[in-house]
């Protein structure tokens, strides 16, 4: 059995095919992790979302932003976005189980057993990961019940930032699902920042501006220092971190650049440029 872990498809179903064709991957023995994100701005988020679904227990799946919106979208809670391309999806004969199939999966897989962990965004510098176990069940709890609109509704937002001022439910359930899903920088203070997408070292060529000194989140995080940690996400990125035990798999196929496969046993690295 080989382990393999996959960055933000976002509906480009012909270069995850291609993919995972490179490596020979075989849904009854092999494992697929995706590193959410699967749907949206690219061509075909039905294909995508329907292939990941068939694989059952051989995928292993976690919610990124992109899918959380879908649901909210599907549950008449926030309009299509036209260059998300999702209205095939939204129509099709089968939407109603790959929504309720959507809102069944995680925000956090633990990966093979190991000291080791995927998430979209990453974990917040601000969490134990006790705390990022715990958090994460809370928020998947919410989403796969039956009051699931309820706390789709909820989750857009972008405060508290700083986990010591979530008190309420709602609170701690926004904050984990940005701290899981949106988030890039923090600041000194290790609030979480959701408007920067630049890379860290594309940020000194900025204009000087008021905003407090950015860090990356796992600059900050005490966690990334004995754990391994896989993500998605940050696109401005393309792979480059300078940890060796972080793997930033998001490498903007739906940009125009390519999608990214890793796999497990040897971390060696499959890319299919973006077609």
């Amino acid at each position: 059995m080989a382990i393999y872990l996959v960055g933000d498809i976002q509906g480009c179903y012909q270069e995850l095919q291609a993919l995972l064709a490179q490596v020979g991957f075989n849904k009854d023995k092999d494992q697929l992790y995706v590193a959410g994100d699967m749907v949206a701005r690219g061509p075909d988020s039905l294909a995508t979302i329907r292939f990941i679904k068939s694989l059952e227990r051989s995928a292993k799946v976690v919610l990124g932003n992109h899918d959380l919106h879908l649901l909210a979208v599907y549950a008449g809670l926030k309009k299509v976005k036209q260059e998300d391309k999702l209205n095939e999806l939204l129509n099709a004969d089968d939407v109603d189980e790959l929504m309720q199939w959507l809102a069944q999966q995680p925000l956090l897989q633990q990966i093979n057993n190991e000291n080791a962990y995927m998430s979209h965004a990453g974990i917040s510098p601000q969490w134990t990961l006790a705390t990022a176990i715990e958090q994460a069940k809370y928020a998947h709890k919410k989403l796969s019940s039956d009051n699931r609109d309820y706390w789709l509704q909820t989750m857009y937002g972008e405060y508290p930032n700083d986990w010591q001022q979530a008190k309420s439910k709602e609170d701690k359930f926004r904050y984990t699902i940005n701290a899981y899903t949106r988030m890039r920088y923090c600041d000194q203070k290790n609030h979480l920042e959701f408007n920067e997408k630049l890379a860290p070292n594309a940020l000194s060529f900025k204009p000087a501006h008021p905003k407090p000194r950015l860090v990356p989140w796992y600059e900050a995080s005490n966690v990334i220092k004995n754990t391994t940690w896989v993500f998605g996400h940050w696109a401005a990125l393309m792979g480059q971190c300078d940890k060796e035990n972080l793997y930033a798999l998001d490498t903007g196929c739906v940009w125009g650049n390519h999608l990214t496969l890793l796999r497990w046993h040897d971390k060696a690295l499959f890319v299919e440029t973006a077609r």
